[in-house]
């Protein structure tokens, strides 16, 4: 497959996209693209970018048909639907101002698995611990690791060394020491 030779439009386009976007996939498709067009071969392309010959093909070929950057973005892709909705939403809510006691639980604060947990029971649908944090950043909620205080010890006095003399009178009981 033999390339052509870009037009001086095409590569300010190109150059605009390199530019510009954030999009990893796009940007190296762009690169492919200018690469080729400097007379470049698409296996050295290939290897530069770690990506089979067979991508930079189809990104030059796909450039070709349309001689439009916006033909390198990246097709949507569909995934797995969103399983968190807004009753789950609200439930997380009310459960947040409660406190784990009054359910029934051994604990005095809510954790990430006690609210999975509550979540599965009232709702019959298992969220994972990432969804659950996720949905309390969405809710202004900051993660902070327990922090144990200890009883101040009530023989603390007994245990502390005597005050220290004042350091004139030691410096001068030494000096006398000497003699």
């Amino acid at each position: 497959m033999e390339s052509e030779r870009l037009t001086a439009s095409e590569r300010r386009q190109l150059l605009n996209v390199l530019r510009q976007t954030h999009d990893l996939r796009q940007y190296r498709r762009a690169l492919a693209v200018l690469e080729s067009g400097c007379g470049k071969a698409a296996a050295e392309i290939a290897e530069s970018l770690q990506v089979s010959r067979q991508s930079v093909y189809n990104w030059i070929e796909a450039f070709r048909q349309t001689r439009d950057v916006q033909a390198l973005a990246d097709a949507p892709r569909c995934g797995r639907p969103v399983s968190w909705s807004g009753q789950a939403q609200a439930l997380l809510q009310t459960l947040l101002k409660g406190m784990p006691q009054d359910l029934g639980y051994f604990a005095t604060q809510w954790t990430v698995p006690l609210l999975q947990e509550q979540l599965w029971h009232s709702l019959g649908c298992h969220y994972s611990a990432r969804t659950v944090r996720r949905s309390l950043h969405r809710l202004g909620y900051l993660w902070k690791r327990a922090r144990y205080v200890l009883a101040p010890d009530p023989e603390r006095e007994k245990k502390t060394a005597n005050l220290p003399r004042r350091a004139w009178l030691a410096r001068a009981q030494r000096a006398a020491g000497r003699r």
